[in-house]
């Protein structure tokens, strides 16, 4: 099968989807372009016109599928290409521009973003959503946008697209070859379960949460409870104060502050730490936290998003919009119980192998194969 793969905004989770995605089906044969993570507005609004003028050779080429994700202009590459027009293609969302939460520095809805999505949705065969949560959001959003229009669309454009969606997650790598001794400590030597060992591992940035992160570790201490923390993620030239505020408050606690060194390294903090948190407020499935709880930390997640529908209440604590030191008492009462289990030795991490390659592979297969003749 030949199979014309794009990546518009090839950030890391789209990238860590792409290379599992063509590793997983040696025996097709791929071309894939990709544009960087960077520029998201003009990416998102140029990407099918920077592809038709600068590699029209490329996407003149007989394929038998189009695998695109949900930031590239579909209809408008289709449109500039017309022999794409007549390939069979799959979107994939990563995530949708519906719900995006607005800072208090930005609070315009652009809708631009949104148009794009759902003119590359109308042009798709297949529409794949990483969880119920983005799927549903995404519907949501369609309908809302739909509903402020000036004329009414002739058929029901919501339901037309739902018709032709599925859920499929990003399948995780396993890391399960790898035992968690194979991985360098880099946690100071501990005696028992005290300090607690705490993971954030997540984009520097608002929508991650930083506010509440923040204020839980503030919780954590007005409870005298014990902790080191080591906090992950890609940083930007621009990022919320509140990690600059953390790195001053909490030094004698942070363990790791940034970006890790390599792979390897970040692998290892995970493994080493107890427990996996976040805080985010737009999560379509949470590939850092589910790499951290391959390697068996205990999450502590909201318990809205993609998050109830990954893992039981147990690990969710309660969402208190517009109150955060509600919502941040929450998490530590979740973590305070999840330690009490840790001491009696009973704290388990969920198993999440349906999730990994080896469980999804023909799940995967059977969608592309029935894409790919689905014009026959």
């Amino acid at each position: 099968m030949r199979i014309l793969l794009l990546s518009a905004y090839d950030a890391q989770s789209h990238q860590y989807w792409r290379e599992g995605l063509v590793a997983q089906f040696p025996s097709s044969d791929w071309t894939q372009l990709v544009l960087p993570g960077r520029y998201f507005s003009w990416r998102i609004r140029g990407n099918s016109m920077q592809w038709a003028l600068g590699e029209r050779a490329t996407l003149d080429q007989p394929y038998d599928l189009v695998i695109a994700t949900s930031m590239v202009d579909l209809a408008s590459l289709k449109g500039f290409v017309p022999n794409l027009a007549h390939v069979p293609s799959i979107l994939y969302f990563h995530e949708n521009q519906f719900i995006y939460p607005l800072s208090h520095s930005n609070k315009k809805h652009h809708l631009d973003p949104k148009i794009v999505t759902l003119y590359g949705a109308l042009a798709a065969d297949k529409l794949l959503f990483n969880s119920r949560y983005n799927q549903q959001s995404f519907m949501s959003g369609i309908k809302e946008l739909l509903n402020q229009l000036p004329e009414k669309m002739p058929v029901d454009v919501a339901q037309l697209l739902d018709e032709k969606s599925s859920v499929l997650p990003v399948p995780l790598r396993s890391l399960t070859d790898n035992s968690h001794q194979d991985y360098q400590n880099l946690w100071p030597k501990r005696k028992g379960v005290s300090p607690l060992r705490l993971v954030w591992a997540a984009r520097w940035e608002y929508d991650k949460g930083p506010q509440l992160l923040q204020a839980i570790l503030r919780e954590l201490g007005k409870r005298n409870i014990d902790f080191q923390i080591c906090v992950l993620g890609q940083k930007f030239r621009k990022q919320p104060i509140e990690f600059e505020q953390i790195k001053d408050e909490f030094s004698t606690q942070i363990i790791q502050f940034g970006y890790a060194e390599s792979r390897h390294h970040y692998l290892s903090w995970l493994a080493a730490a107890d427990i996996v948190l976040s805080t985010a407020l737009h999560e379509f499935q949470g590939l850092a936290v589910l790499e951290a709880v391959q390697l068996g930390c205990i999450p502590v997640l909201p318990n809205h998003l993609v998050y109830p529908e990954l893992f039981a209440p147990i690990y969710l604590y309660t969402s208190a919009f517009n109150n955060l030191p509600q919502e941040a008492s929450s998490a530590v009462s979740v973590i305070q119980y999840q330690m009490g289990l840790m001491v009696k030795g009973i704290a388990v991490a969920p198993i999440i192998k349906n999730l990994e390659w080896p469980a999804m592979t023909i799940a995967y297969d059977e969608i592309l194969r029935c894409v790919r003749y689905s014009r026959s």
